[in-house]
């Protein structure tokens, strides 16, 4: 399959950063509506995009010790969770700006069982699986690499979370699952872990 290319990001958005600072909040319900192609597109930007280069080396737009950039960023999108994405499994490419399928079908109740069947993941129309390949960081930082990776995850998250406040999307990042068992559901190779998932789709008249 080709790969699917995304709208390019907005970098001025219709909120302020300390705005989506002080209403952001973890909601956990979604309207039963599709999200748009310009919010994933925006929602995986944040997320890990490229925003500038610097010494020849690109940077994405959530820091990385030493740009390493030992995350890989997933979407699943359910039936329905997007008119013209198949429900399935993605890969984001940060430097094309593309969605890479990686598995075709129904992935998502394996999903929600390896999340402990928490409804937030159950309802979500999609959800971002970070992941992250440990020996990139390792190769360069062998003794706080793993501080490094756990750190930027936190840094993605909550870009994630922020660029979905400001967009008028829920998302409630998720933290209660077994590792092995999404491993399993998205057919993970064993270089990466599991460390977050981010549920998120449009907003639900209840929080």
């Amino acid at each position: 399959m080709d790969p699917i290319e995304l709208p390019e990001p907005d970098p001025d958005g219709k909120m302020s950063v300390e705005r989506a600072v002080a209403t952001r909040a973890s909601r956990r319900s979604f309207a039963r509506a599709p999200v748009t192609i310009e919010d994933i597109s925006q929602v995986l930007w944040a997320a890990q995009g490229l925003t500038h280069v610097r010494d020849g080396v690109e940077m994405r737009a959530a820091p990385s010790a030493g740009a390493t950039y030992p995350l890989v960023v997933f979407l699943e999108v359910t039936s329905g969770g997007r008119a013209d994405l198949d429900r399935g499994l993605y890969r984001y490419d940060p430097g094309r700006h593309v969605l890479e399928s990686e598995l075709d079908g129904a992935v998502h109740d394996g999903l929600t069982q390896a999340a402990l069947g928490q409804e937030v993941v159950r309802d979500a129309p999609t959800t971002i699986v970070l992941a992250a390949n440990y020996e990139r960081t390792r190769r360069q930082y062998p003794k706080q690499g793993d501080r490094y990776v756990h750190m930027e995850a936190g840094h993605a998250a909550e870009n994630v979370h922020l660029v979905c406040e400001s967009r008028g999307l829920n998302t409630c990042p998720v933290g209660a699952f077994t590792g092995a068992d999404v491993a399993d559901a998205l057919e993970l190779p064993a270089r990466l872990e599991p460390l977050y998932l981010l549920p998120f789709g449009r907003r639900a008249t209840r929080k």
